[in-house]
């Protein structure tokens, strides 16, 4: 691993207070609202949305506050008081079966609640929303089914198995695991190309499982490579070896990691899709980006290359350079949001160029994991 310099260490640093100060902004001028993407830099409360996905962001950036104030201090009171305030109300979503998200809801709030206090109410709300994501899953094709569809399979579903994979673990439920074995297995097989490259969406014949074609919703074409989708597989199949151990896993991750780190520009900011026609590819998506960046923060300890695992950490600690000095919304005093330049859904013309919540988390999550 690379050590930072005295003045990489500095500007994330400042970057996090920066952080720290956007989110006391947003709570305070908007309270009790869980946003999806700003408009305009602003929060925006009724943008439309597929499902309320990303409810659990915003407490998780305020769990990693509460984490990083010094013991007994306001400032880590005040976190914790808003910590919970956001967090609680999403206990009831441990029963949601509409919704593929679970993952993304409950390991950003809960289990960094439960990791702090150690509570046993926390974990049981864990293992429950665990228990009921597993129930999307499909025998005739050996998958977690999206929202969408019974058919369909997307790749940010390895964002979400690893609480499967929690809930196994933490009751010694066999049956549990194996769904989340089954499933990460299946994405890797119809999803993740042997470039390293990924496709968002899978299609299934639901009468007898078979697998039919490749397709998206937010990237460029079917046969493409949207960025944001890259990423989930990265981190996602980074969390399902530290849960499995099985190197299909380790090697999946580490094949997204290195079509990332070929094909980005030389200032590791993705583009929203690799293979966007050249009029529209610069747009770049700096959510991806942050979220590779965290991915590879913890694929870097993971590999048993240690070249690759120092390339693995110079890149993350790159790309969270570019995003601070190019993509930091310090020099815009309205702007609501910690990062600019992110993207919900091209295709839609939803939160493009903008703050979305995913984009704030994962940076944070990236700052906090680097600098501790």
């Amino acid at each position: 691993m690379i050590h930072l310099s005295n003045d990489t260490g500095d500007q994330f640093a400042q970057a996090f207070t920066f952080a720290q100060k956007q989110v006391r902004k947003l709570i305070e001028k908007h309270p009790l609202m869980y946003p999806l993407y700003t408009e305009n830099g602003m929060w925006s409360k009724d943008g439309p949305a597929w499902t309320h996905w990303c409810d659990g962001f915003l407490p998780g950036l305020m769990w990693m506050f509460v984490k990083r104030s010094e013991p007994e201090s306001a400032e880590r009171a005040y976190w914790a008081e808003q910590a919970m305030r956001y967090t609680e109300p999403l206990e009831t979503r441990k029963n949601d079966r509409d919704v593929h998200d679970l993952g993304f809801l409950f390991f950003t709030s809960y289990y960094r609640w439960w990791r702090l206090t150690g509570d046993p109410l926390h974990k049981q709300i864990l293992i429950d929303a665990g228990q009921t994501l597993a129930a999307r899953f499909k025998d005739k094709g050996q998958y977690l089914k999206s929202f969408v569809a019974d058919n369909s399979l997307f790749i940010d579903i390895m964002m979400n198995v690893g609480l499967i994979f929690f809930a196994a673990r933490e009751t010694g439920d066999r049956r549990l695991r194996d769904i989340a074995m089954r499933h990460s297995h299946t994405t890797r097989r119809v999803l993740v190309r042997g470039d390293g490259s990924t496709a968002q969406e899978g299609i299934f014949d639901t009468d007898t499982g078979e697998f039919l074609r490749q397709t998206t919703h937010q990237g460029y074409r079917g046969d493409s490579c949207w960025s944001r989708g890259l990423a989930w597989s990265l981190y996602g199949f980074t969390t399902c070896y530290e849960y499995a151990r099985d190197p299909h896993f380790l090697h999946t991750a580490e094949a997204c990691a290195d079509f990332y780190i070929t094909h980005a520009p030389p200032d590791g900011i993705a583009p929203w899709d690799f293979n966007a026609p050249a009029e529209n590819r610069m747009l770049p998506d700096t959510s991806a980006a942050a979220i590779t960046a965290s991915g590879l923060l913890r694929l870097c300890r993971l590999t048993p290359d240690p070249l690759k695992g120092h390339l693995y950490w110079s890149t993350a600690v790159h790309i969270l350079k570019s995003l601070c000095e190019k993509h930091l919304a310090k020099s815009e005093p309205k702007w609501e949001g910690i990062l600019r330049g992110g993207v919900y859904h091209v295709n839609k013309g939803l939160g493009v160029d903008e703050s979305v919540m995913w984009g704030e988390y994962y940076f944070v999550e990236a700052l906090e994991r680097v600098l501790w």
